[in-house]
């Protein structure tokens, strides 16, 4: 059964940082493209950051130039540096495949939630 577990969020100020970290079990990991969405409350789930099965990432807009996406595939997982911290920023974040890739998801993790204060 595969299995996403987020962690790492938390209450940080305008400015700060957060590394978030996502383990992937039970299935396999090396070759898929991964990336980092987030969620606030009513809206859709939005994809902040993505890296191919070759380390190369891209970014969204809002969060290029402050957040970096990394790989460890001996450890199956993906973690997302998150710096300069904005207000904007809260959301919860999950971790999956990258959905422009692929149509069928791993089952989504519990997310890590994210609140940045101003």
């Amino acid at each position: 059964q595969v299995q996403l577990v987020e962690s790492g969020g938390g209450l940080v100020q305008t400015g700060g940082s957060l590394r978030l970290s996502c383990v992937v079990s039970g299935s396999s990991f090396t070759g898929f493209a991964m990336a980092w969405y987030r969620q606030t409350p009513g809206n859709q789930r939005e994809l902040v950051a993505r890296i191919d099965s070759r380390n190369n990432p891209t970014y969204a807009d809002s969060v290029k130039g402050r957040f970096t996406i990394s790989r460890m595939n001996v450890r199956k997982t993906v973690s997302l540096q998150m710096d300069s911290l904005k207000p904007e920023d809260t959301a919860v974040y999950f971790c999956n495949k990258d959905q422009r890739v692929y149509s069928n998801l791993f089952p989504w993790g519990q997310g890590t939630q994210v609140t940045v204060s101003s």
